[in-house]
């Protein structure tokens, strides 16, 4: 039984992967037919992996913030997704891989099918349709602006959402993926980014640390004298469940990058790095907060598992395990540290996004002018070696100014959009919106109508859930 099973499941798959050669005359396909469409397969599965990666931001970020504001931060994941796919089918794609100069692309706007593949010239080394390659870039433009929204958690309008997201896929995420993957100036230079530590995460980070700003910090983060206060999230378990499907979505996002399921199967040793740098993290972030603050700190933990997952991202390809360990270590380590010291300096970022997903993308491509093993970067004919293998600074300068020039585009372009919309629309909700929280003042529902309503009357208070009536100022900010 198990065999017929199995010999169903092949040929559904290879069904899939290469349906017109399974039908045609000659009675069967040839190897370039079998290697194009498993190739074609695996991208595909790799795509699908690094969207489920939103169930995991959803749960995460759900976890980390407030009771009254966590039907709010899930339910905008889904939100940021659709803006996502839609602004960069139109207009997002064409400019970061279709052909045009240096600095962005001119054509492919509106991908209509795989017919549109010669505005590709970036993506033509590869044998899997254009349109797979579009859902595969696609995730990572999605994950970005993920990225990008956390540092907004329990303050900003929704609306700021939908505008900064359309904004921020067309023109902030793909100008840098073009830099760097879309034959762009970063990737004539040799720039080292496998599967975005600068591209993707650096990106989001970056702009999250500017609405961070520009929003300010939530009601009661800092007394007076300017001393943070502690504000957790409401539930630790769904952060830990956020991250374990963001550890396996990672599959996708790092060995998908090698576009391949065949060949010498290196997918596999990307696969490795990645394991074992975010094993790393978890365990140098644990012990570090466990020695600083005298409790094994979990959402330290977590914090490192993904700023570890953030570093390996760009440098997996380049690097041999062990300096993947120290790498994945590393990160964890500054990410607990940068935390604290963002925290003290009075930015109010709720989900640390700048730096987990920010400082750790910076260290991913600083590592790799490091790190970058000879015999790797001639397997992916990308750059050269790293200063430790006797490759001098010449690729730790590419690195560094690839990373300058991502963090200086984004800080500015940011900063413009956030700042003409807060002077027009305004991108913060009131202060009493703020106090009852994001689910009722947004969306006129709580995600936990019963909790909540046993927490507001033990307040006095006694909203009308459903139609979304005001508390009154002064509630309870823990809520």
């Amino acid at each position: 039984m198990k065999k017929k099973w199995l010999g169903l499941m092949a040929g559904v798959i290879s069904l899939l992967a290469f349906p017109a050669s399974a039908f045609a005359a000659d009675g069967g396909a040839t190897n370039v037919e079998l290697t194009a469409g498993l190739n074609s397969v695996f991208v595909f599965l790799a795509a699908l992996l690094v969207f489920f990666m939103q169930a995991g931001f959803a749960l995460l970020e759900a976890g980390s913030v407030r009771m009254k504001n966590a039907g709010h931060v899930a339910g905008k994941t889904f939100l940021t997704f659709g803006i996502s796919i839609v602004a960069f089918w139109a207009l997002g794609f064409g400019l970061a891989f279709g052909n045009g100069n240096s600095f962005f692309g001119f054509e492919g706007f509106f991908l209509s099918g795989d017919n549109a593949s010669g505005s590709f010239d970036s993506l033509s080394a590869y044998d899997v349709p254009t349109t797979i390659m579009f859902l595969f870039h696609l995730s990572f433009a999605a994950v970005s602006l993920a990225i990008a929204c956390g540092g907004m958690a329990e303050r900003a309008k929704l609306s700021v959402y939908i505008v900064f997201g359309l904004l921020f896929t067309i023109v902030i995420y793909p100008i840098v993926a073009h830099w760097v993957w879309g034959g762009g100036w970063l990737g004539a230079l040799g720039m080292q980014d496998f599967a975005g530590s600068t591209v993707v995460h650096l990106t989001g980070a970056t702009a999250a640390l500017v609405a961070t700003i520009l929003l300010k910090p939530r009601l009661g983060k800092y007394n007076k004298d300017g001393k943070p206060n502690s504000i957790p999230g409401h539930n630790q378990v769904l952060s830990v469940l956020g991250v374990f499907i963001i550890w396996i979505g990672w599959f996708g996002f790092n060995p998908g990058s090698t576009i391949s399921a065949l060949t010498d199967g290196f997918f596999g040793f990307v696969a490795l790095n990645t394991n074992i740098a975010a094993a790393a993290g978890a365990l140098a972030a644990l012990l570090i907060s466990w020695a600083v603050l005298g409790k094994a700190d979990i959402p330290s933990m977590l914090n490192g598992i993904l700023a570890a997952f953030v570093a390996i991202t760009g440098a997996c390809a380049f690097v041999e395990p062990w300096a993947a360990v120290v790498i994945g270590a590393v990160a964890g380590t500054i990410t607990f540290f940068t935390a604290q010291w963002f925290d003290r300096k009075g930015i109010d970022d709720p989900v640390y996004a700048f730096s987990v997903h920010g400082i750790a993308g910076m260290w991913g491509a600083v590592s790799t002018g490091l790190f970058a093993a000879p015999r790797l970067v001639e397997i992916t004919g990308v750059g050269k070696a790293g200063l430790f293998y006797g490759g001098g600074f010449g690729q730790l300068g590419v690195q560094l100014l690839g990373l300058i020039g991502t963090f200086a585009f984004v800080l500015v372009i940011s900063f413009i959009i956030l700042y003409i919309m807060k002077v027009t629309m305004g991108i913060r909700v009131t202060e009493e919106e703020e106090l009852m929280g994001l689910d009722i003042s947004e969306h006129g529902t709580y995600g936990y109508p019963e909790q909540m309503k046993l927490l507001v009357e033990s307040e006095g208070k006694s909203p009308e859930f459903r139609s979304g009536s005001k508390t009154t100022p002064g509630s309870d900010a823990s809520l």
